[in-house]
């Protein structure tokens, strides 16, 4: 499977690194191949290192102004004129995303592919792991986003929200059929 990550080019402390690079070995030991921006820097470096030390395949999706940052030794990278043909190109070569910790550029791309599932227009897995309760403010603005009627359809129709590594990618294999 082809999943996408949407994560942090910054670098971080462990409390976020240690589930990045338990969530990428997984990744890796499952045969799967790591989607992402392709930067070789903060946690995108992490979840890369992993992926590819565990046996996964990487497939980057850089950015003109970003390409000094590209990861070299990636298994495809592909260098996009803008952010916004950059979002395009992960998520058509997605099966699956997985939401990691990020600033506003995660924040950008997670809710893209929201909006898209929102009008049917995908139908990928969406799974938010929520490291270390970062993302507990977004998943109650959410849930009130739902109960008061802004969304057309279920939120658990939307997105799954893993609070570990190892449910968000069971989740995900699930939803494909892999066991």
């Amino acid at each position: 499977m082809n999943i996408c990550v949407f994560l942090s080019a910054a670098d971080l402390d462990e409390r976020y690194t240690g589930p990045a690079r338990e969530f990428a070995r997984l990744l890796g030991k499952g045969g799967h191949t790591l989607v992402w921006g392709g930067s070789d820097v903060g946690l995108m470096k992490v979840v890369a290192d992993g992926v590819q030390e565990a046996g996964g395949r990487l497939l980057g999706v850089s950015v003109e102004f970003l390409a000094a940052t590209a990861r070299r030794g990636a298994d495809e990278m592909v260098i996009a004129p803008d952010l916004a043909e950059r979002k395009r190109l992960l998520l058509e070569k997605a099966d699956a995303v997985v939401i990691m910790v990020g600033g506003t550029g995660t924040l950008d791309e997670a809710t893209e592919i929201l909006e898209l599932k929102k009008h049917g227009h995908t139908d990928k897995p969406v799974v938010l792991l929520n490291t270390a309760g970062f993302y507990d403010g977004l998943k109650t603005q959410f849930r009130r986003m739902e109960d008061e009627g802004f969304l057309p359809r279920a939120l658990t129709d939307l997105v799954f929200f893993a609070e570990e590594p190892v449910g968000a990618l069971a989740y995900l294999e699930e939803s494909q059929g892999i066991e």
